[in-house]
């Protein structure tokens, strides 16, 4: 059996291939990544490295040939982008006659206010109408998004949100990683939606869960859309990333990443990575000590 991962030099394709590589034959893995020069370790372990660009359709003929399941990790940019490039990789699975493909979604993709929700609901009623079966995994918010807010709170700086009290389902990447491996290696998975979440904590508990990472009192203040936005510019953000941020504190505020459920959990065999240790985790990766 031949398992394929798009974009598998990414934050979180790369994630995934360690995880595969921990109980797959390299032999039996396809990366299809945008520069194979990236991918020099993968092949150096034995992985195909292929190149696979979803804007040159052409590239995804050899890049999906002969595999039997595939992990088509979503990409990066504006909706417009994002579908268009989602729509040719689906339709180069079913012309290459892939068998399964898991598709890392987003939580409540059918009905999400998120605006990046039109992405994931083009991409998912695209792969249904292959008829291939398929396994969704709408992954909630990587913890490694808050970062930023991270590194702000070790300078002093506190917790700056427009959610209020909405909730927000944070894992690590490498949990989501876990997952979509277990998936693509397991069985049972035909035409399933996952809802993959950590347990749902508002910003305030996440300010709080800070505090005892960094051992210093992590100030959490709720700021109307507007005086989010003033905030955001004045911190130096370009007006289009305020936007987007904005909107997405919104939507967290109307419980568009609320979600309660074991799917993550079942999927790793293990509980979801605790949110102290994740972001512990993170600072690590940042390169920054707790």
């Amino acid at each position: 059996m031949k398992i394929l991962v798009t974009g598998a030099t990414g934050h979180f394709g790369s994630k995934v291939m360690e995880r595969l590589l921990e109980h797959v034959p390299a032999k039996h893995l396809i990366a299809s990544v945008t520069d194979p020069k990236r991918a020099g370790n993968l092949k150096k372990r034995g992985v195909d490295v292929r190149h696979g660009d979803f804007d040159f359709t052409h590239t995804l003929d050899h890049a999906f040939k002969g595999a039997d399941r595939m992990l088509l990790i979503s990409t990066m940019g504006d909706n417009e982008t994002r579908i268009r490039q989602h729509l040719a990789a689906v339709e180069a699975a079913r012309q290459a006659k892939v068998k399964f493909i898991a598709y890392t979604s987003i939580a409540k993709a059918d009905n999400t206010s998120l605006w990046l929700g039109e992405v994931h609901r083009a991409t998912e009623t695209a792969i249904r109408a292959t008829g291939i079966p398929f396994c969704l995994l709408r992954n909630n918010w990587y913890l490694e998004n808050e970062a930023p807010v991270f590194k702000a709170a070790l300078d002093g700086a506190p917790v700056t949100t427009s959610a209020g009290e909405g909730k927000v389902g944070w894992a690590l990447r490498s949990d989501y990683a876990l997952a979509a491996a277990n998936v693509l290696t397991g069985t049972g998975h035909g035409n399933k939606v996952y809802e993959l979440s950590g347990p749902p904590l508002t910003y305030p508990g996440l300010a709080a869960v800070m505090s005892t990472v960094i051992k210093r009192q992590v100030p959490y203040h709720n700021l109307d859309d507007s005086t989010f936005a003033k905030f955001l510019s004045q911190s130096g953000w370009p007006q289009e990333l305020v936007f987007l941020t904005v909107e997405i504190h919104r939507a967290i505020r109307e419980g568009a990443l609320d979600v309660n459920r074991l799917d993550l959990e079942t999927l790793m065999g293990r509980p979801v990575t605790p949110l102290a240790n994740g972001i512990e985790e993170v600072l690590r990766e940042s390169s920054v000590p707790a």
